[in-house]
Parts: structure tokens; C-alpha cells; sequence
């Protein structure tokens, strides 16, 4: 038997070469090694969160144009199954959900350009001047002078994208048509073959993956029907009960503010704050600082009723998130897509959320299911 200087063989030298980082591994307290397992999972982490926020905002127009098709479409299935209910064709039932939907849009627009159209002019001037009632506000009771809150207001502005780019704007208002001329081209083949691709794709699993995905997608598409119908009765309820509002207090401007509102409220708390803003200063401008008050109170007031009633009882919990995701995932929308990225990212945090939680459901009762049959019976006494 050969044997090397320290009299071991060269079998025992590979093992002890093998074994050698595994000692050394094992001799670190435990702690040392817990910081440095956890390290290197965020450091995975955080890499591919990066490298996935770069591919989003390379296809931003696109992820976005595919999620306004997926809301849509969610939100049109109910008008797509009664008409082919009554025995209408696929390609005719969907071209008719989509120009009922155009057509909606369309008057509702109108009807509030009519109405409005001399006093959006108007509410820019109202505006200025609640800013610069509240900028005296400001001067006038903390101790800060006109030229520091000048160069904090201009910090701001710059820091939100400067001045107006003719380019920028030019290339933005193309990607904004090209992306609603596809997401009206995918709405149509979604509404009409929608259900027989999902079927197709289903087709290719075999086993226990087919069953947990056709669970997975079914209370996906709940949660997104339920989410697109309920925001927008939700939307619809708030608009009314602050134009209401501003209508009994005597507010100008109620009609294109509860308009604001009503578009506010597809993005939850951040909309809503923002249309409430926007209501308390025209009423500052315009009636002095009791109606501003008054207007503050019967935001504050709606927004309470439509967090503690109108979201549980239609919403329901299956498409509730914590306030704190919703802060995040709407910023997280808006550094990616803009305001169209607010728009769609709490749906798209909702639906995922509920596909995660069904998936890791559907894997506890299949691991409980087999526990049961591996249990040996209970020995005769």
C-alpha cells in the first residue's frame, strides 16, 4: 500500500480533501453561516428583481397594453357569455362587447366635454390660485421664506422630468396609440378564442400540474373580473359622493372634479388622495378656507365609507391587498410605466397574489392527502 509523506494513503488524502470545506463549514458558528445563507439569497434576489426591471421597462408598452387587455377582457366577460348565450357568434359577440365598450366611453366623454369643455380653461386658474393661497399659508405660519419654498418647488419640478420635450412628448403620445390600437387587437382575439386557447394550453399538461393551473387560472380570472367590476362601481361611488359634495357646498368646477375623482379611483389610495387634493385647493380658490375645510371633511368622510363598507361588501376579501402593498406596488407601476403603470399594477399584484396562494394551497392539501396514505394503521390490540 503506497502511502504519502504524513502516512496516509491516497484514498484517505481525496477524502480528507473532500471532507476538508465541509469541517471548515460546520466549525463556523451558526450565525456567521445564517448571514452568509441569507446574504447570498438577497443577492440572487436582488439581481433578478434588477435584470426582471429592466426587461419591464424595455416592454413597458407592451407588458402594459396586455394588461389593459386582460382588464378589459375581465371586465367585458359578463356582456361576452350573455351574448353567446342567446346564440351569437364568437367573432360577432366579441366585436360587439368591444364596441359597446367604445361606444360607453365614447358618450360618456362627450357628454362631459359638452358640459365642461369652457370650464377646464377654469379649473387651471382655480388651481393657480388655491397654490398660491396655500404658498401664503405656508410663508405666513412656518418659518419659511418665499425664495426657499421657490427653490424647493423648482427642486421638485425638475426632479419629476424638467421641462417639456417636443421629442419625448412626440415619441410618448405614439407608444400611448400604438399601445391602445394593440390592446383593442388582442381584446378582440382574447374575447373570441380566449377560452379555447386556455383550454389548449391545458391540453399539454398531464398530471397534477393540469389540475393545480386550471385551478390557478380559474380564481385568477375571478379575482380580475372582480377587481376590474368592483373598482369601477367603487370609482363610479366616489365620484357621486364628492361631486355631491361640492354641488351642495357651492364648489364651481363639480362636474370635471368628480370626473377627476372618478378616474382616481382606478388607483386606489394614491387616485383618491390626489383627486381629494385637487377638489380642497379649487375650493380654497374659490370659497375661501371654511368650504376648503368642509371639502377636506366630505373627502376624508367618502374615502372612510369606501374603505370600511363599499370595499369589503364588493370588493370581498379575495381581492383585498394590505394598504402598504398597495403603496408599494403603485409606485413600483409608476417608476416603470408611468401613470398607465399605476393603473394596472395593483390588478396585476391582486391577480398574482391569489394565483400564489391558490398554487401553495392546492400543494398543502396534496402533501396532507399523502401523509394520510403513508400513515400505517393502527396496530390490532
Amino acid at each position: 500500500m503506497v502511502e504519502d509523506g504524513d502516512g496516509r494513503t491516497p484514498e484517505e488524502t481525496a477524502a480528507q480533501a473532500r471532507t476538508g470545506p465541509r469541517q471548515t463549514w460546520a466549525a463556523l458558528p451558526w450565525l456567521v453561516r445564517t448571514a452568509v445563507v441569507w446574504s447570498a439569497c438577497l443577492v440572487i434576489v436582488v439581481a433578478g428583481l434588477y435584470l426582471l426591471g429592466r426587461v419591464a421597462t424595455l416592454l413597458a408598452p407592451l407588458a402594459v397594453a396586455l394588461a389593459v387587455t386582460l382588464f378589459l377582457a375581465a371586465l367585458l366577460d359578463p356582456v361576452l357569455r350573455g351574448l353567446r348565450r342567446l346564440r351569437v357568434p364568437a367573432a360577432l359577440a366579441a366585436l360587439l362587447s368591444i364596441l359597446l365598450l367604445l361606444g360607453v366611453l365614447v358618450g360618456v366623454g362627450a357628454l362631459v366635454w359638452n358640459l365642461t369643455a369652457a370650464q377646464f380653461g377654469e379649473l387651471t386658474e382655480q388651481l393657480d390660485q388655491g397654490l398660491r393661497r396655500s404658498r401664503d399659508f405656508v410663508t405666513a405660519t412656518l418659518p419659511v421664506t418665499e425664495a426657499q419654498l421657490d427653490r424647493l418647488l423648482r427642486q421638485v419640478t425638475s426632479g419629476l422630468g424638467g421641462g417639456f420635450d417636443p421629442v419625448g412628448g412626440a415619441r410618448t403620445v405614439a407608444e400611448v396609440a400604438g399601445s391602445a390600437l394593440l390592446a383593442l387587437v388582442l381584446l378582440f382575439f382574447l374575447l373570441k378564442d380566449g377560452r379555447s386557447m386556455w383550454q389548449w394550453m391545458l391540453r399539454r399538461m398531464t398530471g397534477p400540474n393540469r389540475e393545480v393551473t386550471a385551478e390557478a387560472g380559474r380564481v385568477g380570472w375571478r379575482t380580475l373580473g372582480g377587481y376590474s367590476r368592483g373598482t369601477m362601481i367603487i370609482a363610479a361611488i366616489d365620484a357621486m359622493g364628492i361631486g355631491l359634495a361640492l354641488v351642495l357646498l357651492g364648489v364651481p368646477l363639480a362636474l370635471p372634479l368628480a370626473l377627476i375623482t372618478f378616474f382616481g379611483g382606478f388607483v386606489p389610495i394614491v387616485g383618491a388622495t390626489v383627486a381629494g387634493a385637487v377638489a380642497v385647493l379649487v375650493a380654497l380658490a374659490a370659497k375661501g378656507p371654511t368650504t376648503a375645510l368642509l371639502v377636506l371633511a366630505a373627502v376624508i368622510a367618502v374615502q372612510q365609507i369606501e374603505g370600511n363598507l363599499l370595499e369589503p361588501l364588493v370588493m370581498k376579501r379575495q381581492v383585498r391587498l394590505h394598504p402598504a402593498v398597495i403603496l408599494v406596488v403603485v409606485a413600483a407601476g409608476t417608476l416603470v410605466a408611468g401613470i398607465a403603470g399605476a393603473f394596472v399594477s395593483v390588478p396585476i399584484a391582486a391577480v398574482t397574489y391569489r394565483v400564489v396562494d391558490t398554487v401553495q394551497r392546492h400543494r398543502e392539501r396534496r402533501a396532507r392527502a399523502e401523509a394520510a396514505t403513508d400513515t400505517p394503521p393502527p396496530a390490532p390490540a
